[in-house]
């Protein structure tokens, strides 16, 4: 990994980290606005490294919040690895069997994923696009009545399928899923603890790989900046998350389809204007 020795200005890692903890579980993308600062401010690109600890502090903070669901998998997994196919253990297979397309996508092309998707032009499209599926999903949301008790495993496969198309920047993650959720009939709550669940073991499992690498840098810099950015990246998420359940059980995500859309319009006009470079 090419990285800056010297590490990144404080300044930066505190914008970066809030940007990363309050995007990472909303429906607006976090790969995208990890990508969109360093384009639109004109600093160098913070590197994987840190990209991957801010990863570690969310995935942290979505542990501790959801720490009841955190323990029943746990719980459930072992209770699958010794054959008794309880309620825990259902939710926890669950979690894993949707996870397989994102883990299979994100080898597959990781090339692209790496390189050729970075691009502003291709997150205003993703950022519109799903802007409006995520609007048109929320409309039924109304009557849905579905929990993530009664998810099948016909849906929670399909969900998983959309996560993979989170892979690309400006879909979201978190927005993808609990589209795809909403769509199956679960209710706003319901369908953002199910996204919020199944970010545990992708999440988890970018970070054991990228924190191998981090510490075989040999960077005392980028160890001190890493540890910094994801300290900040779990408060930021931590309170994104507390937010983000209060709102969906008494309001609709229509705060984030209308957020999308201006962004998207906003970034159409900068690539428009050439005052943001389309690659």
């Amino acid at each position: 990994m090419a990285e800056e020795a010297t590490g990144n200005p404080l300044f930066h890692l505190v914008v970066l980290a809030i940007v990363q903890g309050i995007t990472e579980f909303l429906p607006i993308s976090s790969s995208a606005h990890l990508i969109l600062v360093p384009a639109l401010t004109g600093w160098d690109d913070q590197g994987l490294a840190i990209d991957v600890a801010m990863h570690i502090g969310t995935l942290f903070a979505v542990m501790l919040y959801f720490r009841r669901d955190t323990a029943r998998l746990v719980t459930g997994g072992i209770d699958a690895l010794r054959g008794r196919m309880t309620d825990h253990a259902r939710l926890s297979l669950q979690i894993v069997a949707a996870t397989v397309p994102v883990v299979i996508a994100g080898l597959l092309l990781k090339d692209h994923i790496a390189n050729d998707w970075r691009s502003p032009a291709l997150i205003t499209v993703t950022t519109l696009v799903f802007g409006i599926v995520l609007w048109l999903a929320d409309r039924r949301a109304a009557k849905a009545r579905g929990t993530v008790a009664n998810l099948s495993w016909r849906d929670a496969m399909i969900i998983g399928l959309a996560q993979a198309l989170a892979l690309v920047p400006g879909v979201s993650r978190s927005g993808i899923t609990m589209t795809a959720a909403l769509f199956l009939g679960q209710r706003r709550p319901e369908a953002a603890r199910f996204s919020l669940l199944l970010s545990i073991p992708t999440t988890a499992a970018a970070g054991v790989l990228g924190g191998a690498d981090l510490v075989q840098s040999g960077s005392a810099a980028i160890q001190t900046d890493a540890l910094v950015a994801g300290v900040l990246a779990f408060f930021s998420a931590l309170a994104a998350i507390a937010g983000l359940m209060a709102w969906l059980r008494r309001a609709t995500l229509l705060p984030f389809v209308l957020y999308r859309l201006i962004l998207a319009g906003l970034l159409g006009t900068l690539l428009a204007t050439g005052m943001l470079g389309s690659a």
